[in-house]
């Protein structure tokens, strides 16, 4: 009986580590963004975000593993973890000087470099790997995974320290992604009849689809109603067509990664936080989405 129980846990359970996980994630986010204590701001910030990086790259890198592609984990989790690091101190730690100001240019400087050394530092560990390990596989998963996870989540940094109400953007960006979720969960399980692409996620449907958009949508226009102070730059349409853009990519997000556990044979992408599945399952909806904020926040509100 105990190991049936165990193998099968109760709803409850499952509820109340999940609730556990959620509050441990998002309270330590929101005490990054928002803690009127600036070295507090910074150690809960810095630290979930590379919390989530780290992570994220070892459960992209066990999928690869589970399809035999042989990525150098340890390379490319360490290397991941020092770019988020890196970037991270770019942004929020580094003094402005009259040779380098300290902005998300400098920060996609340090990436490319990043970059760019690890491409031959890739290859010379694939001259020194097993015979019985292949040569472009596991190169091209260290590197995809770098980029994948490590490159776009860096992108939620830049929006992060973007300008002064850049937590407040932050903070946007997320609710409006994740409501896509919820919307889309909501509405597939009352009205989903019709499948989207049932060979990735057999679950999905068009009604959801259409509800996670409208869900979207409605919560950017509240963010825009109820906080104009924060977001002055983003008129009305800004904030309906934000919020449908925004829609699309975070069920986009959501099949993409649904692909690549499909490939692995994975439910979830990973377990290291009870009750929530995988990071990556956390994080894929914001990996897609956050360019599309940051290019808008930089070239479309600002034009």
């Amino acid at each position: 009986m105990p190991e049936g129980r165990e193998a099968n846990p109760s709803k409850a359970k499952v509820f109340a580590q999940r609730l556990g996980s959620t509050v441990f994630l998002y309270g330590a986010l929101l005490v990054g963004l928002f803690a009127g204590n600036e070295t507090l701001s910074l150690v809960a910030f810095g630290g979930v975000i590379t919390l989530l990086g780290a992570l994220a790259l070892l459960e992209f890198f066990n999928m690869a593993e589970q399809r035999n592609l042989a990525p150098f984990k340890s390379l490319g989790v360490g290397a991941g973890v020092g770019l988020i690091l890196t970037v991270f101190w770019s942004l929020a730690i580094r003094e402005d000087s009259d040779l380098v100001m300290k902005n998300a240019s400098f920060a996609v400087n340090l990436e490319f470099a990043t970059l760019l050394c690890l491409v031959p530092i890739v290859g010379v560990c694939q001259l020194f790997a097993p015979k019985s390990k292949g040569s472009i596989a596991p190169m091209a998963s260290t590197l995809f995974g770098i980029v994948y996870v490590v490159l776009l989540l860096n992108v939620l940094q830049m929006i992060r320290y973007y300008n002064t109400e850049g937590h407040w953007w932050l903070l946007y960006f997320i609710v409006v992604s994740k409501m896509s979720d919820t919307g889309a969960y909501c509405v597939g399980s009352l009205i989903g009849k019709h499948k989207m692409i049932p060979r990735v996620s057999p679950g999905k449907t068009w009604e959801g689809f259409a509800g996670g958009i409208a869900f979207s949508v409605l919560v950017s226009w509240a963010f825009f109603q109820f906080g104009p102070e924060h977001f002055q730059e983003m008129k009305v349409g800004w904030a309906l067509g934000l919020g449908a853009v925004l829609g699309v990519g975070s069920v986009s997000g959501d099949l993409i990664e649904s692909l690549m556990k499909r490939e692995a044979d994975m439910k979830d992408s990973g377990s290291f936080f009870p009750g929530i599945g995988g990071i990556l399952d956390l994080l894929d909806s914001l990996l897609f989405n956050a360019p599309i904020m940051y290019l808008v926040l930089k070239y479309g509100l600002a034009a």
